[in-house]
């Protein structure tokens, strides 16, 4: 399944579930927990490693974006998750 097709049956599992759409490249997949509809999950570092690569941001300014602007911005029960991959 490509992203497009993820994204689409993920539009018709949970239509509440977002992301941002800047950071498509770092979804990699999604989150279920018994009770609640599945999520958007999007890889982390890869979120700050776009920042850094199309934004000319160091690593500090990235993790302090990220912080405040991606892991900080509340949009409703649709809001996605990111992992911290070890």
């Amino acid at each position: 399944m490509d992203r497009s097709e993820f994204l689409d049956t993920m539009a018709e599992i949970n239509s509440e579930a977002c992301y941002p759409t800047d950071l498509e490249e770092a979804i990699i997949g999604m989150v279920e927990r018994f009770g609640m509809e599945p999520l958007i999950l999007l890889d982390r570092k890869k979120c700050l490693s776009i920042f850094k690569e199309r934004d000319g941001m160091n690593h500090q300014e990235a993790e302090e974006f990220f912080d405040f602007n991606v892991i900080g911005a509340w949009v409703g029960k649709g809001t996605p998750c990111f992992a911290t991959l070890i």
